[in-house]
């Protein structure tokens, strides 16, 4: 397996990865992953880590496209060689712009490829605006095409993504396996409750959560400006913030001072995963304000198990999963996101009958079961249809 990652970090695709690895772990599979020299190891039942070398100057890599992440990709696609040379392996898995050199190495050493595809990469660098070269796009959009053509089959992790690789080539065996895997079958750490609960409700109040990475297509300026309504009605109104680096914290700390709310929002930082399903736990709303992208956010999964109340933007990365039965959708600006923090607020039985609903949805498409069947159901088709013959 291929990740061009930090692994372990606790966000998007190191999670998913993370979740995979866990996946064929239970399904017997042994599995060397090559990864960035980056991150916390994590001890997985027949899974072995190899590291590039580390890279002098770099010691950590921003979310999206990046000049560091360039360097460490072209040192792993050395590494990747090397590793395939010595190794006897029956299968590559890549993920994300591993895919562009596994499809080369995979003809090169004649062995099969299956591409985990967590976003369209061309796509990625519109939304980090990363570029505005129309010939880089181009070779972006070649190499997915590439990529996907090599593969014998493709994993998808949200419906906009399956219809898009269905549309581009429609006879490629495609399997959408949503992210839906919770944290705690992989993390078992002691977990200090009653610490998390003390700075969720210091005083009993309604506490609102969101959890995840700070990056501004998460919609975090939207929500802090949107607790203006919210709070002007509610004054015991408490928003935990669990996430971001510490310079995000720093910034929006001084954002929800301007708005004189910094009594009502407690920041965290980010916080070791086996501690979020605590936050979660001892809250009683759960946000998500995401504005950009084609993905479903991870937490998405989790808080539809959660039995707590969720509001979401009304956008595709949210839609593909929500709707209005299950979560408290609404439009994309502050004034609309307070009204619907505030509908839940005000009608505690809205929260109990959608999360009720949430919670059905989950048990019937998102549970772990189902993640693992479809795990299971892609690698017994690759080993039926490729490496037995």
């Amino acid at each position: 397996m291929v990740a061009p990652q930090p692994f372990f970090q606790p966000r998007g695709t190191p999670f998913s990865v993370l979740h995979r690895l866990k996946a064929l772990s239970r399904l017997g599979y042994q599995v060397d992953l090559l990864t960035y020299p980056i991150g916390q190891n994590v001890d997985i039942d027949g899974v072995r880590i190899i590291r590039i070398p580390r890279v002098p100057f770099i010691e950590k890599i921003a979310i999206g496209p990046s000049k560091s992440k360039i360097v460490l990709d072209l040192v792993m696609i050395f590494k990747t060689m090397q590793v395939l040379r010595k190794g006897n392996y029956d299968l590559i898995h890549s993920h994300e712009e591993a895919g562009f050199w596994a499809a080369f190495f995979s003809r090169r050493f004649g062995i099969a490829h299956l591409y985990d595809m967590h976003s369209s990469l061309p796509q990625q660098l519109s939304n980090f605006k990363s570029t505005k070269s129309k010939l880089i796009k181009k070779a972006f959009d070649a190499l997915e095409n590439y990529t996907v053509d090599s593969a014998v089959a493709v994993i998808t992790i949200c419906p906009e993504l399956y219809n898009y690789v269905q549309a581009q080539q429609p006879d490629k065996p495609n399997w959408l396996i949503e992210n839906v895997a919770d944290n705690s079958l992989v993390f078992d750490r002691e977990v200090d409750t009653a610490a998390i609960r003390s700075r969720v409700k210091t005083n009993g109040e309604t506490a609102i959560l969101y959890a995840g990475t700070f990056e501004p297509y998460q919609g975090i300026d939207l929500l802090i400006e949107s607790s203006v309504a919210v709070v002007a009605k509610h004054p015991d109104a408490r928003y935990v913030m669990v996430g971001g680096s510490p310079e995000q914290v720093r910034h929006y700390q001084d954002k929800a001072r301007e708005l004189q709310l910094q009594d009502h929002f407690v920041f965290t930082g980010s916080v070791p995963p086996e501690e979020v399903p605590f936050y979660v736990e001892h809250s009683d709303i759960l946000v998500s304000p995401r504005l950009e992208g084609n993905n479903t956010p991870l937490k998405i999964y989790s808080y539809l198990r959660s039995g707590k109340p969720i509001v979401a933007t009304d956008h595709l990365t949210h839609t593909q999963v929500l709707n209005s039965e299950v979560s408290v959708l609404t439009g994309c600006t502050a004034d609309a996101f307070g009204a619907g923090v505030n509908s839940l607020l005000e009608d505690r039985q809205l929260g109990i009958e959608i999360s009720k609903k949430a919670g059905l949805l989950a048990d019937e498409k998102y549970s772990y079961d189902v993640y693992l069947k479809k795990t299971e159901e892609i690698y017994q088709f690759i080993e039926k249809q490729v490496l037995s013959k």
